[in-house]
């Protein structure tokens, strides 16, 4: 072995490191490639979806001959085209079809493809389909499916712990309310798209924006009627995910992958930007109804509520989203007599999917207006009755029967309320309202604890696939997917800080099914934790043997074998980090590794509704401030100070524009993103001419983000890092509940103005109006 000729003080870019995204530069300069970016092989054919133009009914005959005879289509598949399962649901077997064939059950559900020359005759000649359905009344709304006694999409859930009725019968005081939580529309940058390229025998290589590669694998076998080794599932990276990308690709992969496989031709579908908003799953509308006593100090002493969702026409991923929405209605308080009951219901509308919280932000933010109503009905400030609340000790266990074992809530909160000086500001705010005038302010400072893991526990597992190239450089893959929220960055951080090396050496491939088999979905927060500690183990074992290599060769102790910064010392020499491994190579030392992972500890029982669903809890608080206009219901954000737990961060840059991104996004829900469909079940706001995310001129004026650098993980997570992904999208409650004081100054702060969201200007003048009397 040679000594090293240069001892560096440090490998760049190691984890808990700042640095930017490993594609942050390709992202800014449109050199990063997607899936429409991959070159298209001579003779690759366009698919385009035909879909139907009623919300409801019976199809009685599907002429296609118009659409067929069009110079340059080759053909149309329908459900009779399918030789395998003519099904796509992922949970509950029978009630999504690909192509339905009997019935239609919403406004743009998908009929046929087109598969023609290319995308523009394709997308024409669906157009010309003459399709005759028998329409029926469609049923739009949650509450207009309570009325209409439909049935669930998947068995409800019900969490309890005490006595909820006996509690609700002894509180002195008593609050029955109800609040109307709007959906959200993904709005990804890069649209739903699928590339098939056919192989020999049964195999095909499907190219998908997916966040979930096993599921579009095996949904593509299934409807194939071919066995999963049959098809590989490629994913470089997404233009964005936030969930609608976790069953609802499964539609494109498997269009494409029929049609390559019918013609024996590569095939993609893209559809427009309305399309895809017609045709795919939102965020979960919930109506909301609750029960809350308290007594005078405005504690609370019992809670029963009902959350009811409106979850499309099949179950899809409604059944774990709406239990997450009950596991999060609590949010950082103790119910000590607590029912919750979830309504999965059906509704004649698309199936609603996963969302950046999967249910969690809608049951938190029916447990945040309960406490926004004991505050008003009693004339304290809500921060008060929020800390009278918290969990703690003798009140820390949740109504799924978990202990609360790492709270950190009173010193994220009360660091946050000192820095952003909330009791200054809110006796300002309150003097100045006080005189009047067209513009009031309001501020508000919320808590969120949020819990990581998937709730079915099957998915708290993952693999990565790592390759020691004889000049040293790694290449790493791992069964997570990049959509932009810095993922590769952070597990090749983790494989760099492990070999001590430089993050120049560190290469993560594609995702794809061939490496790492049966991945979950990245989703659920849950992707560096994951994925991060499956890549770590990989370098582990590679690492012992190496030691181990070392130890043989030199004559040294495992003890006396260290590895350094581009290094490695070996008993009392160092040898460089190229020239140890090319040694370790010629003595025939396997260099590569699969990793493996499955989180500890947690385990749930749905049926008892008891459990540790979670591996541990991430914390965090946002104070705002806001300005409306009580003439027009327009409003303002003028400052938001965010105090964040992410525990001892991978990459403290890449997590606070995870916690920015994440509070935009979760503003944009709860203020300006407003779905619409009409009495004939036609969504309305179906393009961004009609529907209204954050601009750069919604940002708050002011924005102040900090990481909670004091919190470590108690729990061995990567690195003893926290998950960033859904809990800062929660935060944004603080921008309604402070949009609610300032209009509950209309009536000198007597009544909760009870905003239904998104809290569009429409309703804040609305409710502005009838306090103003």
């Amino acid at each position: 072995m040679n000594k090293v000729s240069e001892i560096k003080a440090e490998p760049r870019g190691a984890a808990h490191q700042e640095l930017a995204h490993e594609s942050a530069v390709k992202h800014v300069s449109g050199r990063a490639d997607y899936c429409d970016d991959i070159l298209e092989p001579a003779g690759t054919l366009h698919a385009y979806l035909g879909v139907s133009d009623v919300a409801c009914g019976r199809i009685v005959s599907m002429d296609l001959s118009a659409v067929e005879a069009v110079p340059g289509v080759l053909g149309v598949l329908t459900a009779d085209d399918v030789p395998g399962e003519n099904q796509v649901s992922t949970v509950a077997a029978g009630d999504e079809p690909l192509f339905p064939s009997e019935r239609v059950e919403f406004h743009a559900q998908p009929l046929f493809a087109v598969v023609a020359e290319s995308r523009d005759i394709a997308r024409r000649a669906a157009a010309l389909a003459k399709v005759e359905i028998e329409a029926e009344t469609p049923v739009i709304t949650a509450r207009e499916a309570l009325a209409a006694k439909n049935p669930d999409v998947t068995v409800p859930l019900t969490l309890q712990r005490g006595d909820a009725d006996a509690g609700m019968a002894a509180a002195k005081n008593v609050i029955r309310g109800s609040v109307e939580i709007g959906g959200q529309e993904h709005l990804y940058l890069e649209g739903q798209i699928a590339f098939a390229i056919p192989g020999e025998d049964e195999d095909v290589i499907v190219h998908s924006s997916s966040q979930h590669p096993t599921e579009a694998q095996h949904m593509v076998a299934h409807v194939l009627g071919v066995p999963a080794h049959c098809v590989v599932v490629n994913v470089r990276r997404m233009g964005g995910g936030f969930g609608g990308k976790e069953s609802q690709m499964i539609l494109f992969a498997c269009v494409a992958a029929l049609a390559a496989k019918r013609w024996n031709r590569p095939v993609k579908i893209r559809p427009d930007r309305d399309q895809d908003m017609g045709s795919t799953g939102k965020r979960h509308d919930f109506a909301c109804d609750y029960e809350v006593g308290y007594d005078d100090d405005g504690r609370i002493e019992a809670v029963r509520a009902q959350l009811a969702s409106r979850c499309g026409f099949s179950a899809d991923l409604s059944g774990p989203v709406t239990d997450r929405a009950l596991f999060h209605a609590d949010n950082a308080y103790y119910f000590p007599n607590v029912r919750l009951q979830s309504r999965p219901i059906k509704t004649n509308t698309v199936s609603n999917t996963a969302f950046r919280g999967f249910g969690g932000p809608q049951g938190l933010l029916m447990g945040e207006r309960m406490i926004e109503e004991i505050a008003y009905a009693l004339g304290r400030d809500p921060l008060e009755i929020r800390k009278a609340n918290f969990y703690g000790e003798g009140r820390d266990v949740t109504p799924y029967h978990q202990k609360v074992e790492d709270n950190i809530l009173d010193r994220i909160v009360t660091e946050l309320e000192d820095s952003a000086e909330y009791q200054a500001r809110r006796k300002a705010i309150i003097a100045e309202n006080a005189k009047g005038g067209i513009i009031r302010k309001g501020i508000a400072l919320t808590p969120v604890k949020f819990g990581i893991s998937f709730t079915a526990t099957w998915y708290n597992q993952a693999g990565a696939l790592l390759h020691i190239y004889n000049d040293g450089s790694l290449m790493l893959n791992h069964g997570g997917t990049e959509m932009g929220q810095g993922l590769n960055t952070k597990v090749a951080q983790v494989a760099a800080e492990a070999f001590q090396v430089d993050i120049d050496m560190v290469k993560v491939t594609k995702t794809t099914t061939e490496k790492v088999p049966n991945t979950s979905a990245t989703a659920a927060s849950s992707g560096s934790d994951l994925n991060g500690m499956a890549a770590l183990d990989a370098c582990e074992q590679i690492k012992a043997r190496l030691v181990a290599f070392a130890c043989e060769t030199k004559g040294v102790s495992a003890g006396e074998v260290e590895f350094l910064p581009g290094r490695v010392r070996v008993g009392a020499e160092e040898v460089a980090w190229a020239d140890f491994i090319m040694e370790a190579y010629m003595a025939r030392v396997q260099l590569s590794s699969a990793g493996f992972y499955k989180t500890p500890k947690i385990h749930w029982n749905r049926d008892t509704g008891q459990g540790r669903p979670f591996f541990y809890f991430a914390y965090g608080a946002a104070c705002s401030e806001v300005s409306v206009d009580t003439l027009t219901g327009e409003y303002q954000v003028d400052r938001v100070d965010i105090l964040h737990d992410v525990g001892h961060s991978l990459n403290p840059a890449i997590d606070r524009g995870q916690v920015e991104g994440g509070f935009v996004q979760g503003m944009g829900w709860l203020t300006t993103e407003e779905l619409w469909w009409d009495d004939a079940g036609r969504l309305r706001t179906h393009a961004p001419s009609t529907y209204k995310i954050p601009l750069a001129s919604d940002k708050p004026r002011e924005f102040n983000v900090k990481l909670a650098e004091w919190s470590v993980n108690p729990e061995r997570s990567i690195k003893r890092s926290k998950a960033v992904g859904e809990p800062p999208l929660m935060l944004a409650v603080s921008v309604v509940e402070a949009i609610s004081m300032a209009v509950a100054s209309m009536a000198n702060y007597r009544e909760c103005p009870r905003l239904d969201t998104p809290a569009t200007p429409e309703r804040v003048l609305k409710a502005v109006d009838r306090l103003r009397g």
